[in-house]
């Protein structure tokens, strides 16, 4: 029983997050045309909007820990669910990520997307991609910013193991900034797939920053190791042991 009411608060959750966004996107719409600053303060709210409606409607409270990054940097992260792109974007003040070109047709995702600076790449070629970005932020034509990218590529449950690609090392040196890792554990409440949310508390954690100049091969060992040690801690603490 307690089981199928958490079910139907989860469900009516979903709905709710996704009768926000467009709400959200049309409310900041003229802002976001008129500045990428109304963007980002869309995104934001759309993040405080669903954080919100968590912790009311399934009893899920969000919590950021560490020192997220305010300078450029890249942040590393480990990647669960929707959710912790939600976190992890509105604790940095101008977050932006790579994603697949395909999403920028996206309603409201893709149009926001593009506005506050978010890199769509085609198969193949996210290397000439960031150049460009670097090169628009060293000529004052884009807004400078922490670019988040999912190290692994791709959603990985709690307990799976999955490998670190090579891309994100390929950034650390060609952006030549603080990379800042990321673990997580909101998986455990929000699972990659189905619509069930848990109650808890789903947690971000800013891992210390590795500075720039570090051989790729030995940054993407350190990295991984601070990550998925962490990450397997806190999905400990949040009750999974698998």
């Amino acid at each position: 029983m307690k089981y199928t009411i958490q079910l139907i608060r989860s469900v009516l959750f979903n709905i709710a997050m996704y009768i926000a966004m467009p709400i959200v996107g049309l409310l900041y719409l003229p802002w976001a045309i008129a500045s990428p600053k109304g963007a980002i303060a869309g995104c934001h709210r759309y993040c405080i909007v669903v954080i919100w409606l968590l912790r009311w409607m399934v009893g899920m409270r969000c919590e950021v820990r560490g020192t997220p990054p305010t300078e450029q940097a890249l942040v590393a992260a480990k990647h669960q669910s929707f959710l912790d792109v939600l976190m992890i974007y509105h604790a940095v003040p101008r977050g932006k990520f790579i994603f697949k070109d395909l999403l920028k047709y996206a309603p409201v995702i893709g149009q926001f997307g593009l506005r506050i600076g978010c890199i769509p790449v085609k198969r193949g070629k996210r290397g000439a991609a960031i150049k460009k970005m670097l090169a628009d932020v060293k000529n004052g034509s884009a807004l400078p910013g922490q670019l988040i990218i999912y190290s692994q590529g791709t959603r990985i449950a709690p307990g799976v193991k999955a490998p670190y690609k090579i891309g994100t090392g390929a950034l650390y040196k060609e952006m030549d900034q603080p990379c800042y890792p990321v673990a997580t554990n909101v998986g455990v409440l929000w699972p990659k797939r189905g619509f069930y949310r848990a109650p808890g508390v789903a947690v971000v954690d800013f891992l210390p920053s590795i500075a720039p100049g570090m051989p790729v091969n030995d940054f993407m060992t350190k990295l991984e190791i601070d990550v998925e040690a962490r990450s397997d801690a806190l999905a400990a603490e949040a009750g999974f042991h698998g």
